[in-house]
C-alpha cells in the first residue's frame, strides 16, 4: 500500500480521493511513514513539517467532500529550502541562515497552499543553490536513491532524492545553471525549468538574477504540467515577472508527438559526453521518430562560447553575497566561499562581453527555431558522479549541457530515457520556444506514453 500510495501520479491520486477510495489524511500518514522509514539514510529533507501537514490533509479533506475540483488539492508535495515558507525554517542549505524562521513567504510557496497541497516539509539544497555540499557542510548532503554513493544532482538535491524514492508527489526547485534538470536527470524523474519570468521568484533566494528560474520537479512530464499550472503567472513581485498568458497545461498533453519538428545541436553538446548517453539519446530520437516527429541535426555556433555562463554567474552571485560574505565568512562553507570570491575577479568588461555572448546566442536560438519547434540534447555529459569524485575540492566546475538553456530563458524539460550499465539514470532535455511550455511537455508526455523510464523505481 505504501508504494502503490507513494509512486501514484498527481492524477490518479487526485481520482482516488473523488471516489473516496483513500484520503489526504491517510496519504499523508503513509508518507510520514515513509520518510521515516528512508530519509535517514537520503538526508532529503532538512525539515520535515508533520503537524502541517496534517493540517493541510484534513482541510483538503473538508474541501473534497464539499465537492472542490481543484487539480493540486490534496497532493503532498515539499519546498526547496531556498523557498521562504513563513513560520518555517529556511536554511539555504546555510549555517548562515540555520536558525533563520521567515515572517514573508514566497509567492510560489502561497500559491500551491492555494492550490490545496499538502507541505510536507523543507527539502536540502546545496548551500546557496550554489555548488555542491562539502564533507564539512552546516548540513548532510542528500543521497541518491539509485545509489548512496552518488550525487543526485545540485543544488535541487533533496527534491530529486525526495521525489526518485517516493516521499513526495511533487516539488519545488530553483535553476540558475540546471539545478531541477541535473537532479532530474541523475534521480530518474522529470522537471521543468520555464521561461524566464513565467513562475514567480518573489521570496526566493537569489543567486544570480539575470539566470535564475523557479519550477516544479516530479516523476512524470504530466505530474510537471499539473504542478507549473499551480505555479505559472504574472507577480508584481518579481520585477522578471512576465504577463504572458498562461497556457492550460495539462490539456495541452494530448497533442502526440507527429508533426513537431526536433531540432538536434550537434556542436557543443555532445562534446565530453559519455557513450552510454548518446546511445540514449539516440535510441529517445528514435522513439519520437516512430511517433511522428520529425528530427534533424543543425549548428547554433554560439552554442560554443555558451561557457561565458560562468562569468555571469560568479559575477551576479558575488554581488549578491559581498556583504554577507565580508561580515561573516566563517559561516559560508570553504569551497563556496573561495568560489564566490572568485566572482570578485569579473570585471566589467568581462561581464558586459558574456552579456553580449548571450545576446548574440538569443538572437541565433530564435533563428534556428523558426524551422524547428524543439531542441533536444543529452542533459548532463555524464551519469551521477560519485561523492569521493565530486567532493574533490580541486575538481572544475565541469561542463555544463544545462547552463545554456538558461542563457536563452528556454522552457526546458529533462526528463530520463535509459540507465547506465551501472544501473544510473540517463535523460535527455527539450527546449521550446519562449512561453511554450505545453510544446515540450506535449512531446515529453508522448515519449514517455510509449517508454517506461520514468516508472522505475530506486531499490530503498
Amino acid at each position: 500500500m505504501s508504494d502503490q500510495i507513494a509512486y501514484s501520479s498527481i492524477a490518479e491520486l487526485g481520482a482516488r480521493y473523488r471516489k473516496r477510495e483513500v484520503s489526504p489524511v491517510e496519504v499523508t500518514r503513509t508518507l510520514l511513514a515513509r520518510i521515516e522509514k528512508l530519509d535517514p539514510a537520503l538526508h532529503a529533507f532538512v525539515t520535515l513539517t508533520p503537524d502541517r501537514a496534517l493540517a493541510d490533509a484534513r482541510a483538503a479533506e473538508e474541501a473534497l467532500k464539499r465537492g472542490d475540483s481543484r487539480l493540486l488539492l490534496g497532493i503532498p508535495i515539499g519546498h526547496k529550502d531556498i523557498y521562504l515558507t513563513r513560520g518555517i525554517r529556511t536554511t539555504g542549505g546555510s549555517a548562515l541562515f540555520a536558525d533563520f524562521i521567515p515572517d514573508t513567504e514566497s509567492t510560489v510557496v502561497s500559491k500551491w497552499a492555494e492550490a490545496g497541497t499538502i507541505m510536507m516539509g523543507k527539502l536540502i539544497t546545496h548551500e546557496f543553490a550554489f555548488g555542491l555540499q562539502w564533507p564539512n557542510h552546516r548540513f548532510p548532503w542528500a543521497r541518491n536513491p539509485w545509489n548512496l554513493e552518488h550525487i543526485p544532482g545540485g543544488s535541487s538535491s533533496g527534491s530529486g532524492a525526495a521525489l526518485a524514492a517516493g516521499m513526495l508527489h511533487g516539488a519545488t526547485g530553483s535553476d540558475t545553471g540546471g539545478s531541477i534538470r541535473g537532479p532530474a536527470t541523475f534521480c530518474g524523474i522529470t522537471g521543468i525549468k520555464p521561461t524566464y519570468g513565467r513562475a514567480s521568484r518573489a521570496g526566493v533566494m537569489t543567486l544570480s538574477w539575470t539566470l535564475d528560474h523557479t519550477g516544479p520537479m516530479a516523476r512524470t512530464v504530466e505530474d510537471c504540467a499539473y504542478l507549473l499550472q499551480g505555479m505559472a503567472g504574472y507577480d508584481p513581485a518579481d520585477p522578471a515577472s512576465s504577463r504572458h498568458p498562461v497556457d492550460d497545461y495539462v490539456r495541452g498533453l494530448a497533442g502526440g508527438a507527429r508533426g513537431l519538428r526536433i531540432g538536434v545541436p550537434r556542436n557543443y553538446f555532445f562534446e565530453e559526453v559519455d557513450p552510454e548517453i548518446v546511445r540514449a539519446f539516440d535510441e529517445a530520437m528514435g522513439t519520437l521518430r516512430k511517433l511522428g516527429a520529425e528530427v534533424r541535426d543543425l549548428t547554433i555556433p554560439t552554442f560554443d562560447l555558451s561557457r561565458s555562463f560562468f562569468l555571469i554567474l560568479a559575477a551576479e552571485a558575488y554581488a549578491y553575497h559581498q556583504h554577507d560574505l565580508k561580515a561573516h565568512p566563517e559561516l559560508y562553507g570553504e569551497v563556496l566561499r573561495e568560489r564566490i570570491l572568485a566572482g570578485a575577479l569579473v570585471t566589467g568588461s568581462e561581464y558586459v562581453q558574456a552579456q553580449r555572448i548571450r545576446m548574440q546566442l538569443c538572437a541565433e536560438v530564435a533563428e534556428a527555431m523558426k524551422n524547428v519547434d524543439v531542441l533536444a540534447t543529452p542533459t548532463m555529459p555524464k551519469p551521477a558522479t560519485p561523492y569521493k569524485v565530486a567532493t574533490d575540492p580541486t575538481l572544475a566546475f565541469p561542463k555544463s549541457n544545462t547552463g545554456p538553456f538558461n542563457l536563452t530563458g528556454q522552457p526546458t524539460l529533462a526528463l530520463p530515457c535509459g540507465f547506465s550499465t551501472s544501473g544510473l539514470p540517463l535523460g535527455f532535455q527539450l527546449s521550446g520556444r519562449a512561453f511554450e511550455e505545453s510544446t515540450v511537455f506535449r512531446l515529453g508526455h508522448a515519449y514517455q506514453q510509449a517508454t517506461d523510464w520514468h516508472t522505475r523505481r530506486p531499490p530503498v
